[in-house]
């Protein structure tokens, strides 16, 4: 999802824009590469650091301790890590920016913090975990957008960055929302842990009431930005893409979440939220194909 997120990114949208870019294709491919891998790492460790609440919440899922050892799976998140940020590195380099290299080390040590730690805080693991899933919407302005302008663009590709800054909050906004629904749906391993996550530490129906009202916000700010920009452009198949397949589910969602009490019913609510993330994700494509299409009536 991550790697076709960035891929989305580039091809449906910044290639069709005409523009200069930092980054070759191949260049392009490692830093999705790279960002997949660090991603990797943070499940790997977040999984080491699991084992006992995986035992209760996926049971049937369990890979550390019961396919693989915990010694081989340290080593798999080193390997992983390892080559993630030495991928950044090189990228940093060619960008010449060395020290934007910090950014993947950063991305890193923050996701093996949260395995540790931050999980088990009320909020916080959540939030840090959806500022990065949007970090890596934004890494692609950092070092495909920012790296290409001088003087003569700087319009066109702030307006890029503006963009991709748009897609980032969306795609925290849906991503916080399915942390707290996992963390409902892990309440009784989290539970007999002594986890503090939120569902534990408000309780599931509050918890529930609680994402039935944020549920409200991504809503209300797509109507807006679809009335904004959409509408008021005359882009009809992109409006009509974004109530159908975006705010449409997220209105389904929001209903759905209202009733939901069992395990059952906060899986199907996280798929629900993983699909409109991808939707939205995939909205760019057809606001781009859109407006191309628009423009040369």
């Amino acid at each position: 999802m991550l790697a076709l997120m960035q891929l989305i990114f580039r091809y449906g949208f910044l290639k069709l824009q005409k523009i200069d870019l930092a980054l070759a294709d191949w260049q392009y491919g490692l830093l999705v590469l790279s960002t997949a891998l660090i991603a990797a790492a943070g499940y790997v460790i977040n999984d080491i650091f699991d084992q006992e609440t995986d035992k209760e919440n996926k049971a049937d899922k369990c890979i550390v301790g019961k396919t693989i050892s915990e010694n081989r799976a340290y080593n798999i998140y080193a390997l992983l890590n390892i080559s993630g940020v030495a991928i950044g590195f090189y990228l940093s380099n060619v960008i010449m920016r060395p020290t934007f290299a910090a950014i993947f080390v950063l991305i890193a040590a923050t996701l093996y913090i949260y395995a540790t730690s931050l999980k088990q805080m009320p909020l916080i693991g959540n939030i840090v975990v959806a500022l990065l899933l949007s970090l890596s919407v934004i890494i692609i302005g950092i070092f495909d957008i920012f790296p290409a302008t001088d003087t003569a663009n700087q319009e066109v590709m702030a307006g890029m960055f503006a963009i991709l800054i748009d897609y980032a909050v969306f795609a925290f906004m849906i991503n916080f929302l399915r942390e707290i629904v996992k963390d409902l749906e892990d309440f009784e391993g989290d539970s007999k842990q002594g986890m503090r996550t939120l569902a534990i530490v408000l309780g599931i129906p509050k918890t529930t009431k609680l994402v039935f009202a944020l549920s409200f916000i991504p809503t209300i700010l797509l109507f807006i930005y679809i009335n904004n920009y959409l509408i008021a452009n005359h882009l009809i198949a992109a409006t009509i893409y974004g109530l159908l397949f975006v705010s449409g589910p997220l209105l389904y969602f929001s209903i759905k979440t209202w009733s939901a009490q069992s395990k059952i019913d906060f899986q199907k609510l996280s798929k629900v939220l993983k699909w409109i993330l991808f939707f939205g994700i995939l909205s760019i494509l057809f606001i781009t194909l859109n407006i191309q299409y628009h423009a040369s009536k």
